[in-house]
């Protein structure tokens, strides 16, 4: 399976979105997407991975590095996902904690706009 990326920024808020498989194949794709965008200035990125069907520890560094990166500028990186399977992996490895999981993109932008 391949990895869509898209984005676009409203608000101050640059929603990435994410379909397909994030693996040790296709991370890196992600990766450098999220170092040009703090990169270009965005600070402040949302990760849709509502239509991601695979994450494994590859896709799970990138995020943390990209949590990393934003935060040496004050920003956040925040995630949308309600699949189980995908968010069995965040609690299991304790990532629920560092990162801010929504149940859908308007509900993390209401957040985002509310600790502006």
């Amino acid at each position: 399976m391949d990895l869509k990326l898209d984005h676009h920024t409203e608000d101050g808020l640059t929603t990435v979105d994410v379909e397909g498989e994030i693996d040790v194949y296709t991370a890196p794709r992600l990766r450098e997407l999220l170092i040009d965008l703090v990169n270009k200035g965005n600070f402040h990125l949302l990760v849709n991975m509502e239509k991601v069907d695979f994450l494994d520890s590859t896709g799970l560094g990138v995020l943390v590095g990209g949590l990393k990166r934003v935060r040496a500028h004050d920003g956040s990186l925040e995630l949308v996902c309600t699949q189980e399977r995908i968010l069995k992996i965040f609690r299991i490895t304790g990532l629920t904690k560092v990162f801010g999981i929504y149940a859908s993109v308007e509900e993390a932008r209401e957040a985002h706009g509310r600790d502006k």
